[in-house]
């Protein structure tokens, strides 16, 4: 985390723009992240870890990429092999995980944070980095020009204005 990136800040912005709307808010402090559904009056709960800047926008990209059918599940009902995943597994995990991170990256250029892609299988050693980078590269692209769902497209221009980084025009260009 930067001097200037607190997370305090991206729960404010977040609860600010969907905890009503939608009755879901964003915490950290968690050792795991997690999403949590709404169960009678108490709204969804998006927990990102610790309280890693990354880790917000990344539970955040979860939760706007999300159907409504998901979004009534634990986690989104999404499975997790832990770390040392085989070729078959990490390669199920990249093609869930190229949208998310493909949006936590905009989220983070919008606020001028750090990207970093996250293969997450340092032990399973069947990770291609670059074929994932390629497919995160051309996910960002197919997003920009076709425009993001409306939740991500209005946390990209909280962040936006809340960290005076000039917008992003369609093409990948400021």
């Amino acid at each position: 985390m930067t001097e200037s990136h607190d997370c305090r800040d991206l729960i404010r912005l977040f609860d600010d723009l969907f905890a009503e709307a939608h009755h879901v808010r964003l915490r950290g402090g968690a050792d795991e992240p997690l999403y949590e559904p709404a169960a009678g009056h108490r709204p969804a709960m998006i927990h990102f870890r610790a309280d890693y800047f990354a880790s917000a926008l990344h539970e955040v990209a979860h939760w706007c990429t999300a159907g409504a059918r998901r979004r009534r599940l634990q986690d989104y009902g999404y499975w997790y092999a832990p770390d040392g995943r085989d070729a078959s597994a990490q390669a199920a995990f990249e093609q869930a995980e190229v949208g998310p991170q493909a949006l936590e990256w905009l989220f983070a250029e919008a606020c001028g944070y750090p990207f970093r892609p996250s293969l997450d299988n340092l032990d399973g050693g069947s990770v291609s980095k670059g074929r994932f980078e390629a497919a995160l590269v051309a996910e960002r692209q197919r997003r920009l020009q076709r425009g993001l769902p409306a939740r991500a497209e209005a946390f990209r221009v909280a962040l936006t204005a809340f960290y005076a980084v000039p917008a992003m025009r369609a093409g990948g260009r400021r």
